[in-house]
């Protein structure tokens, strides 16, 4: 028991720094007042002394061409339990607190972000130089970003594993563990919190998605990409280069918690109102791969990124396909158009309408490529005036 608790409840020497709080008050920090959070424990143990991992030198070697081969590998192991990585702890954890609240984001019920609370867990490789320096990153990345998000937690814990080093997070949506015996009607609304003024007024959080994760066969319907940061699109630590064997870049610097809550309001807004035909949370594997989750079987798509390459001047369209910053996808109504527009200009958030089903098709096609000049611009304005909904 020692080892599991020490983990939390140790000082840390990482680098030759001496660090001023242990695990455990970094994240007592970000614990409900109200919660019935882990005892102190009080027991002396030793100081971790570790070092942090410097990052493998980078390497990408993509091909264009090979956009569908990459999703078909990607596919393949976008279920799998993913490894912390020790050189890039902090943009993981990060990216695991993004994926949770967004998976919530799709749920029925009514609720704001500021409703939400979070469970972490770390399943931890204490053994092999620079994991406990991993670990400390972790924690302290994960209190960043929780705070940015005017989120809390709901409870923490740590185990020792022999084998692999892993965060995740999920929202809490009990006070007390559930008895496995007992039955559940999943369609059960669940009381939140709610931290008011900031909160919704009576927040309920359900057990089932408010809309499908499968795309419709509408093909006037609107397929629209909406990144929940405002970092720009890396590869480091993405399912790709991991299929493909290679380094890659820096990962994503994810940490806009201000951009993440605008979007999420906005998204969760129109979820509500049943505005959203259907969604898919973007994170592991990236844009592409979200996409062909959403694909059912009969059903394809069509869709072209280069109206994203031109916003964050990207060369490479790999890069936009398969970076895996935390995002959205949205399935919307032509006439609904015009006013999902304005919501998101009125927020000043970005979005990218990127092409619309295809039914009777089982592929999804990418078009890709930047254009230059002012008339490209033009040309741009006028084609998105010209596919704005219809009055």
């Amino acid at each position: 028991m020692k080892e599991k608790t020490s983990a939390l409840y140790s000082e840390y020497i990482i680098d030759g720094i001496p660090r001023r709080f242990t695990p455990a008050d970094i994240l007592d920090g970000c614990l409900e007042q109200d919660s019935n959070a882990l005892e102190r424990q009080y027991e002396e143990f030793e100081p971790i002394v570790d070092e942090s991992t410097d990052p493998s030198p980078g390497s990408e070697h993509f091909d264009g061409k090979d956009v569908l081969e990459y999703l078909s590998r990607v596919s393949a192991i976008v279920s799998s339990p993913r490894n912390c990585p020790p050189a890039f702890p902090e943009c993981f954890a990060k990216s695991r607190i993004a994926k949770a609240l967004l998976d919530a984001m799709w749920m029925k019920g009514h609720f704001r972000l500021s409703d939400l609370t979070l469970t972490a867990r770390w399943k931890w490789n204490t053994r092999p130089l620079g994991s406990m320096a991993a670990f400390y990153s972790s924690v302290e990345a994960s209190a960043d970003y929780i705070d940015s998000l005017g989120i809390s937690l709901n409870s923490y814990s740590f185990t020792e594993s022999e084998r692999v080093s892993q965060v995740s997070f999920k929202v809490a949506t009990t006070d007390k563990p559930e008895d496995p015996d007992d039955e559940i009607d999943p369609e059960d609304e669940i009381d939140l919190p709610g931290n008011a003024p900031f909160g919704s007024l009576h927040p309920v959080i359900g057990r089932r998605r408010a809309i499908p994760d499968k795309i419709a066969g509408d093909p006037e319907s609107w397929l629209i990409f909406v990144p929940f940061d405002s970092c720009e699109f890396r590869l480091g630590n993405s399912l790709l280069c991991q299929a493909e064997g290679q380094n890659g870049d820096n990962p994503p610097e994810i940490g806009d918690g201000d951009y993440f809550i605008d979007c999420f309001e906005v998204v969760r807004e129109f979820v509500e109102d049943k505005v959203v035909l259907s969604g898919m949370t973007v994170g592991d594997g990236g844009l592409l791969s979200a996409l062909k989750a959403m694909c059912p079987e009969g059903i394809g798509a069509s869709i072209n990124v280069s109206g994203i390459m031109n916003a964050y001047d990207e060369n490479d369209s790999i890069r936009v396909l398969f970076s895996e910053i935390p995002g959205a996808i949205i399935q919307i109504k032509d006439i609904d158009y015009d006013y999902v527009d304005a919501e998101f200009l009125l927020q000043d958030i970005a979005y990218y309408p990127i092409g619309h089903p295809v039914p009777k098709s089982d592929s999804i096609k990418v078009k890709t490529g930047r254009g230059g000049g002012i008339s490209d611009i033009l040309q741009s304005l006028l084609n998105s005036q010209a596919s704005e909904g219809e009055d």
